[in-house]
């Protein structure tokens, strides 16, 4: 899609939609939005314009109250919804879509306004939210009813079947939104499940007109509750008696926290937690394009991404001529406000998250490490960061092992395949890599080896919704997207026949 600022593409746009269509100090259950009285909310909670730093509305929060509510709307929701034909579910997840659709520019408005995130990648956010609905929509159509697992001389026959997992708490994080969402609620849709999602309290804005569309389409009421809230609305979801599921995605220390909270009624989890992934550029590569993908890997989103290849490894045989040519591309790149056609990399989402990049900054410095480019927070409206490489770092230093989740890039060199295997792998964490290499057959076994649930070679860290994913090690468990993402909201069930 081609990337114009037309006239609702524009911050005042945006503002006038959420005055609007943005359902601000209610929460959605039941089919309603239901207002968040100021004695049943958490002290008034401000919305930010992440590239002035100024309020851009202020709401109410729910709280654990809210998530009763919800949870017996979505209970009482479930009898009906479950046992609803899989052609019914996916008009519905269409119908999703199709007004999504509709509502483009003004959800890529609201999406800019509130993350700061620039105007054409939140089209691709937008788009893709969009195709994940569609996705499930069709996929749930392929999945018989019944399959034939085995006969035997025995005379017996063996058949499976699947059946929604229950009741499902989502919590979404505020870097994607919509896109999140959709990971977690197409599938759960599809497969028949009733949910209560709370959005990210940071980034409420394009989250809360999923609200306005589910009434748009008329989905039955109690099937979507939706519930603005913070920590407090978390735990009373992740640990109330009438979920069934929990699918979290956000740091490790709350992912730990979540998983503790699941415990309560041995709760199914999935969780999605941190990375720390690596960009491998073997000696072969094309520099150019291996600039490329370094910058979109780590500076895409102001590196708030938890497959951002934010540690590179390259071969000492091209290290110059890459870090050269690295400092050139990414020092041109245009920082700026996220409506500005221009623009490059926007703001960070808050000033909580620019702190947590200036400490890292500061931590570097204190390391002694070496600033290929970058390393200053700018001194202007907003919540900017300098695109920050360092080069040489060791692999003991606190900005190789840690999620920095901004747009700090930390590298260091290799020898041969074998050493960059090993650099790969030594991390806590294995959610995502990404290989650069004329040689795809080399490259193709070296993504045999790295420890990662989803690597890219030669290209961008593109998603579909037919890739399951996920991580191993600390980076989460269980899978989204894909057939993997409907299996997840799924158990399945077997039924014991004679011939």
């Amino acid at each position: 899609m081609e990337i114009t600022n037309s006239l609702s593409l524009t911050r005042a746009a945006a503002q006038q939609s959420m005055k609007n269509e943005v359902r601000l100090n209610a929460a959605y259950i039941e089919g309603d939005w239901v207002t968040i009285a100021a004695s049943e909310s958490v002290d008034e909670h401000a919305l930010y314009d992440p590239n002035s730093g100024e309020v851009i509305a202020k709401t109410r929060l729910c709280r654990s109250a809210q998530v009763d509510s919800a949870a017996y709307a979505a209970s009482r929701a479930y009898a009906t919804w479950s046992q609803t034909s899989v052609n019914e579910r996916a008009r519905y997840l269409q119908a999703i879509a199709d007004t999504m659709a509709q509502q483009f520019e003004k959800l890529v408005a609201l999406s800019v306004l509130n993350n700061g995130k620039p105007i054409a990648e939140a089209k691709i956010d937008v788009s893709d939210a969009i195709d994940c609905y569609r996705y499930y929509a069709n996929l749930i159509t392929e999945q018989t009813t019944w399959s034939k697992v085995a006969t035997n001389e025995t005379g017996i026959r063996l058949l499976k079947t699947y059946a929604p997992v229950g009741i499902c708490a989502l919590i979404v994080p505020w870097n994607f939104p919509m896109v999140t969402t959709a990971w977690k609620l197409a599938p759960a849709l599809a497969a028949g499940c009733t949910v209560i999602l709370k959005p990210s309290e940071v980034t409420l804005l394009p989250e809360l007109m999923l609200g306005n569309i589910l009434s748009t389409i008329k989905l039955p009421k109690g099937v979507v509750n939706i519930l603005p809230g913070a920590a407090e609305v978390g735990e009373a979801m992740t640990s109330h008696p009438l979920i069934d599921k929990v699918s979290f995605t956000g740091s490790n220390i709350v992912g730990e926290k979540v998983m503790r909270q699941a415990a309560t009624g041995i709760k199914d989890i999935s969780l999605e937690l941190g990375g720390k992934s690596a960009i491998v550029v073997r000696a072969d590569a094309n520099i150019d394009y291996a600039c490329d993908l370094i910058i979109g890997g780590i500076f895409t989103n102001a590196g708030q991404i938890c497959s951002a290849t934010s540690r590179l490894l390259v071969h000492q045989d091209i290290a110059q001529s890459l870090f050269d040519a690295l400092k050139t591309k990414t020092e041109s790149l245009k920082i700026g406000d996220g409506f500005a056609v221009d623009t490059q990399m926007g703001p960070l989402v808050s000033a909580q998250q620019l702190a947590q990049v200036e400490k890292y900054i500061d931590i570097a410095v204190g390391e002694n490490l070496i600033c290929l480019t970058g390393g200053e927070i700018l001194d202007r409206q907003g919540y900017f960061a300098t695109p920050t490489i360092y080069t040489n770092v060791p692999v003991s230093s606190q900005l190789w092992t840690e999620e920095v989740f901004g747009p700090v890039l930390v590298s260091t060199t290799f020898a041969d395949d074998t050493q960059a295997i090993e650099l790969a792998n030594d991390s806590k964490y294995a959610l995502a890599a990404t290989i650069v290499s004329a040689n795809e057959a080399a490259a193709l076994e070296m993504a045999l080896q790295i420890q990662a649930g989803h690597i890219w070679v030669n290209e961008q860290q593109i998603v579909v919704p037919e890739a399951g994913w996920g991580g191993f090690k600390q980076s989460g468990i269980g899978r989204e997207l894909g057939a993997d993402g409907l299996s997840a909201y799924q158990k399945s069930k077997h039924v014991l026949l004679p011939l």
